[in-house]
């Protein structure tokens, strides 16, 4: 680590405590004035009434699920094709059915296929080739994105090949960043002062359509039809997130991990690839491409079969600010729902059912802040979940499969570009109010989805036709608090959890190194019960998790002494949430739950504004 100059904090005064690395340009506090502002600023969507205002004018009545309005038509893409750009319209012709893509490979009948008809567009990539019975190699995909890269025209885009790490049987992890800045390092992106996207595909081995799709989206964006967006946005394009995954076509890594379980513990090579870099690029929006399950469990609980081509969903977790949620519902999720609409594909909210043959209860994507999904929101992003129907088909509908994707992917690139203005006023806004928060007020330490009722449409297995049940619907757009505590003014952490705090520094959190021994007036843990049991989600058990401690505990205040070479992580950065989610200790996503901690001994909650010399840490 690079040792950076010493601090001193004085217990006097809150805003003496160390300034974050997220919160280092001007500082500008909430007030009325700022958010009269901001609104004004977002005057096409209003933003809801920001925390504090009377109660009454917050009141309204809560509803099951957003009105959706369908019918949206997606804009042309923005700004002008340049000189010596090859603009080349993808041809109109349906695809040739691939040799595997055929009735016998079929889970179900031809009464249920004709419900997903092949796109009006054929898409093109190693994988989609009509003779192929495989999907695009690693190998291939990386030759693409070289390829890509390569013949991106000069002197406007610029398109790199990124490295971002190696997979556990040391398979790259290659991206494609696309810009018009200057050149494609971090400094030029941050002068060019344009918002950046990150797209991921196929964290899931066995689900391959986000990873073609993505394919498309890079050659598109590099001198095709989306080519016009880097007018106002960078992207970076990560196509397989789990090469090890793709190439044995199954869902977890080599070691058997659920690597979308693990964006905040970061045990995988491929989720620490992610983070740096989200670390390093600082996305605005996050988008995560994933396949669902079609018949399996639908057909053996519901004797039903997925109706949906798309299932959509994004950030549901504890702390996520409400300005993020009301931008990811109005700027990005209806949208989204209007562009499917207008190319005939149908969606639905994102939701699955567990494995226990017994359990009919259908749930929406989870609460935990695990996933990409939650963990990247927590990041002060917009952060994206698109679904399509594929697991269990082989390479059957895969134009249709990869022609939702592309159509989702492009909705949310145009709605980026379109909002990235407001976007970056929202997310300054949200980050800084975070920080202004620590030491005050409550945070939410864990939270459930709501149970309710819900009819849900599917299809019967033999006719095709739609067909509506009623089912118990554990809705994760109204969360319930199950615990929550005084906000801490930080935590501290013993010499001992270095893990803990490489983890954090992966994920972005600033931590700083105390310099010198002193004193802290802090809550620490007070263990009252301890069980070891099995980290779950909404479908079971994740997959490659060992054992978790599930601890029951009451914070005990005391002063305590702090040895020099301990931790401290402020929660006055924009970063604080994730902060939260990985410290505190009683919830089944936590550091110490997961054993990156060791002992309840080795951190505290820091009550108040600590009077110590710090000095700051870098990987």
């Amino acid at each position: 680590m690079t040792q950076r100059p010493t601090l001193f904090v004085s217990a006097s005064s809150r805003a003496a405590q160390p300034t974050p690395l997220m919160a280092r340009r001007t500082p500008w506090r909430s007030s009325l004035a700022l958010v009269a502002l901001l609104l004004s600023a977002c005057a096409s969507t209003p933003l809801p009434p920001w925390p504090g205002t009377p109660p009454a004018a917050q009141a309204r009545a809560p509803e099951a699920l957003p009105r959706v309005q369908r019918g949206t038509v997606v804009p042309a893409p923005l700004g002008q094709a340049r000189d010596g750009v090859v603009v080349t319209p993808l041809p109109s012709s349906p695809p040739a059915p691939a040799a595997a893509d055929t009735a016998a490979a079929a889970p179900y009948g031809p009464a249920v296929a004709a419900r997903f008809a092949a796109p009006p567009t054929s898409y093109h990539t190693p994988g989609l080739a009509a003779e192929r019975s495989s999907f695009t190699t690693n190998a291939e995909l990386g030759a693409w994105l070289r390829d890509v890269a390569g013949t991106a025209p000069r002197g406007a885009t610029l398109a790199r090949v990124l490295s971002l790490g190696t997979s556990q049987h040391g398979e790259p992890i290659e991206g494609l960043l696309l810009t018009r800045a200057k050149d494609t390092d971090f400094a030029s992106l941050e002068a060019n002062g344009r918002s950046t996207v990150v797209l991921i595909g196929q964290q899931h081995g066995d689900e391959p359509a986000g990873s073609e799709a993505l394919l498309v989206i890079a050659r598109e964006l590099a001198q095709g039809l989306l080519e016009p967006l880097l007018d106002r946005i960078n992207v970076v394009v990560i196509p397989r997130a789990n090469p090890d995954g793709a190439a044995r076509g199954t869902r977890t890594t080599a070691n058997g991990v659920d690597m979308n379980r693990d964006h905040l513990l970061l045990n995988t090579p491929e989720a620490q690839a992610l983070a740096r870099a989200v670390r390093d690029y600082r996305p605005i929006l996050v988008l995560d491409a994933h396949e669902f399950t079609v018949v399996g469990r639908y057909l053996q609980k519901f004797n039903a079969i997925q109706r949906y081509d798309a299932l959509l969903q994004y950030t549901t977790t504890a702390n996520y600010p409400e300005f993020l949620t009301k931008a990811s519902e109005e700027w990005y999720h209806q949208p989204m729902l209007g562009a499917l609409q207008s190319q005939g594909l149908s969606s639905e909210w994102y939701y699955t059912t567990s494995t226990r043959p017994d359990d009919r209860r259908i749930s929406m994507g989870g609460a935990q802040p695990d996933t990409g999904r939650n963990v990247n929101g927590l990041k002060n992003a917009v952060s994206l979940l698109v679904e399509t129907r594929g697991v269990g088909l082989g390479r059957m509908h895969i134009q249709r499969r990869v022609h939702t994707q592309v159509t989702a992917i492009t909705s949310a690139l145009r709605s980026t570009a379109e909002r990235a203005t407001h976007l970056e006023q929202v997310r300054s806004f949200v980050a800084r109010d975070i920080a202004s928060k620590a030491c005050n007020g409550q945070v939410v330490v864990e939270a459930q989805a709501t149970p309710m009722q819900r009819e849900l449409t599917m299809l019967d297995p033999e006719t095709g036709a739609d067909r509506t049940l009623k089912v118990d619907w554990n809705s994760s757009l109204a969360l319930r608090t199950v615990k929550s505590r005084a906000r801490p003014c930080g935590y501290w952490l013993a010499p001992s959890a270095t893990t803990a705090v490489e983890r954090l520094q992966l994920l972005g959190v600033q931590v700083l190194r105390i310099a010198e021994p002193g004193a802290l007036l802090a809550d620490t843990y007070n263990e009252t019960a301890r069980d070891t049991t099995e980290r779950a989600d909404v479908r079971g058990t994740v997959a490659g998790g060992a054992s978790i401690i599930r601890s029951q505990v009451t914070p005990v205040r005391r002063a305590i002494d702090v040895p020099a070479g301990s931790f401290y992580v402020p929660l006055n950065q924009g970063l604080a949430n994730l902060a939260v989610a990985a410290l505190e200790p009683d919830t089944q996503s936590s550091y110490f739950a997961n054993r990156l901690i060791d002992d309840l001994a080795s951190t505290a909650r820091v009550m108040k504004v600590p009077s110590l010399v710090f000095e700051d840490t870098d990987e």
